[in-house]
Formats: C-alpha cells, sequence, structure tokens
C-alpha cells in the first residue's frame, strides 16, 4: 500500500536572504572596480572619441592649433585615394588572401581539435606543442620568418635538399603571387593552437552520452560531427570565425616586421602607419581607422546573420532546456510573492486557541 505524499512546492526550497546589506563589502568591492574602469576609460575609450574627433581634421603632430578653429574634412576622393592607391588593386588582393587564410586556419584548427579532444596517445604533447607559438611575441615571429623566406636562407635550403632547383622556387616575399600567402602561412603557425585549444574546450564540455546514444543508433563520425559537434560547439565556431577574419583585416605585425608591407602586402594597418608617422597626416590616418572600425562591424555583422542561417537547424537542447529553465523560474517567482501576500495576510492560527492562552498565562 502506498502512502501519497503532499507535493513540496519550488518556493519553499528556495529561502529568503534575511542578511542585511555589507555595505562596506559593497565600497570595497567598489574601490577595486574604480581603478580598471578608470584606467579602461582613460586608456581606451577617452583616446577612441579623440581619434574620432581628429578624423574630421587636416592635422600633424605638430604645427599650430589653429587648425581645431578652422577645421577642413577630409574628401571622400582624397580618402578614397589612399586606401585605393595605384596598381591592380594589390591592397584588395592581400585582403582577400588575409581573409582565406583565416578561414583555412579556423577549419585546420576545427579538425584538429576533434582529433585531440579524445584520447589520443600523445594528445597532451600534441596540445602543449602547437600553442607554444601563440607565446611567442608577435615581432619576434615576424624576424623569425622574415630570415625563414630569406632567398638562400632555411625555407629554400629544405626545398633543395627534397630535390627542387634554387633557380625554380620563386622569391618568397618579393613575387607578389606568392608573397601575401607566406604572411598567411606565418599567421597560421601562430593562431591555430589558440584557436584550437578553445575549440578543444568547447569539444570537452559536450555531454559523453551524446556520442554513446549516437554509436548505439549506428552513427559514425561524420554524423556524430555534424549533428552533435557542431550544434553543442556553435557559439565558440562563431566567435573564432568572427575573430580571425576581423583579425586579418587589421594585421599588422606579419605584413610590417617581414617585409614592411612592400610589394603589395600592405595592409591597412600599414598604411595608416606610414600616413600617421612617415606622412604625418594624423588627420587622415584617423580617419581611416574610423572606416576600419566600420568595415570590421559590417564584417561582424554579416558573419553573424551567415552563421545563424547556417545553424537555423541546430539544435543541441541547450536552447529549450534554457526557455524551460526561464519559465520555471519566472513560475518559481510567482509562487513566492504569492506565498508572501498570504502569509501577510493571514490570520494567526489559533488565535483563541490553547497557545493563545498559555501565551498569556506565561507572559502574567
Amino acid at each position: 500500500m502506498t502512502t501519497s505524499q503532499p507535493a513540496v512546492s519550488t518556493a519553499e526550497a528556495v529561502p529568503f536572504n534575511k542578511q542585511p546589506r555589507d555595505w562596506k563589502k559593497i565600497g570595497i568591492i567598489g574601490l577595486f572596480c574604480a581603478l580598471p574602469i578608470a584606467l579602461l576609460v582613460v586608456f581606451t575609450y577617452l583616446p577612441f572619441f579623440q581619434m574620432c574627433g581628429y578624423s574630421f581634421y587636416k592635422m600633424k603632430y605638430i604645427g599650430t592649433p589653429q587648425v581645431h578653429r578652422h577645421p577642413q574634412v577630409h574628401r571622400p576622393e582624397e580618402l578614397h585615394r589612399h586606401l585605393h592607391p595605384p596598381g591592380p588593386a594589390r591592397h584588395a588582393q592581400a585582403f582577400a588572401v588575409l581573409m582565406v587564410g583565416a578561414l583555412i586556419q579556423v577549419a585546420l584548427a576545427l579538425y584538429l581539435a576533434t582529433v585531440l579532444a579524445f584520447k589520443v596517445k600523445g594528445g597532451s604533447f600534441f596540445k602543449g606543442a602547437m600553442f607554444f607559438p601563440y607565446l611567442i611575441n608577435g615581432i619576434a615571429i615576424g624576424f623569425i620568418f622574415k630570415f625563414f623566406y630569406t632567398r638562400g636562407y632555411v625555407l629554400d635550403s629544405v626545398l633543395q635538399w627534397c630535390g627542387f632547383s634554387l633557380d625554380n622556387l620563386p622569391y618568397w616575399l618579393r613575387d607578389q603571387k606568392v608573397n601575401n600567402w607566406s604572411l598567411v602561412a606565418s599567421s597560421v603557425w601562430r593562431y591555430l593552437g589558440q584557436t584550437m585549444i578553445l575549440f578543444i574546450g568547447a569539444i570537452m564540455s559536450i555531454d559523453g552520452s551524446l556520442y554513446e546514444a549516437a554509436e548505439i543508433d549506428g552513427a559514425n563520425k561524420w554524423q556524430q560531427f555534424k549533428h552533435i559537434i557542431l550544434p553543442g560547439i556553435q557559439t565558440i565556431l562563431v566567435l573564432n570565425i568572427i575573430l580571425s577574419i576581423t583579425g586579418s583585416l587589421s594585421a599588422f605585425e606579419a605584413p610590417y616586421v617581414i617585409t614592411s608591407g612592400a610589394n603589395g602586402t600592405g595592409t591597412f594597418f600599414v598604411q595608416m602607419d606610414k600616413i600617421a608617422h612617415s606622412d604625418q597626416k594624423v588627420g587622415l590616418a584617423s580617419a581611416m581607422a574610423v572606416v576600419l572600425l566600420v568595415i570590421i562591424m559590417i564584417c561582424a555583422l554579416i558573419q553573424k546573420v551567415v552563421m545563424n542561417y547556417l545553424f537555423r537547424d541546430a539544435d543541441d537542447g541547450a536552447a529549450k532546456a534554457r526557455k524551460h529553465a526561464q519559465k520555471v523560474e519566472k513560475a518559481r517567482k510567482k509562487a513566492l510573492r504569492n506565498q508572501n501576500k498570504v502569509a501577510v495576510g493571514a490570520a494567526p492560527l489559533f488565535r483563541n486557541g490553547p497557545s493563545a492562552k498559555a501565551e498569556t498565562a506565561v507572559e502574567s
């Protein structure tokens, strides 16, 4: 014979916080947060808004301050001339190659992460070895690859050992057919490990029971990757693609150190550095920086829309569980409010009963 137990409300299981606010602790937390916020405002947001103001003026680092009283807004044709210098779309080609290299980097990192996220012999060594280049300074990596690609040095020597003739090998940093791809290779070598580690962390957070259920249903590795891994790491995948492509648009260290922006390898940032420091056109360089910011924001928005469209049918159950949890939380708060109203407005039990008489006798 089974006995029915009374249902326990979810509102009763959550206690109220009856402790008073500790204003001293709140003040200490506020003081600790004040310093980093002040540094962020002074060294990030304030210079950014000043740069936006400089973009409307023709000004230099040195000169009379009268340019501020008589501003001359940059004409569109002048800005267009610096953004698109003469030549067969050499800078646009550099941007395109870097963006393609960013996509290749994400795809390769996703493949390696899918392999190394599970138990693989020597997996820890490979993870550390591939993440190590990201810890090296970008300037040092630039000098490493500058000597690596120099005529007759490391890469040419290795290719000669493999049977290639030096006369048939291109100039890796001078030939405009391959020099941008050489820079892409250095960028992929540096950032591949970071992207891979982010993917590995996302893949390892997926519940292992999903793979077991898929194997029982007869799903192969590709089907598991398509229907379990990809939906489970959708957020990290979109984030890595956005970071990789926007990073390719703002690439500076490799083109500046390895080639100094010569032979069609000058990216947007290299052009801005030349205009601001060599030509002393601070206002024009600031305008180019604002234009680059707008381009990056547009690219990030387009990528977000495209990825949402590609993953429109992908659902690992997290979205439904989140919505259900929000409904349960809303119902719980409503039950708490109703319970408080009933507790406040209800009459005390046994108003004229034995307990009230006993209390009166004790007080007397």
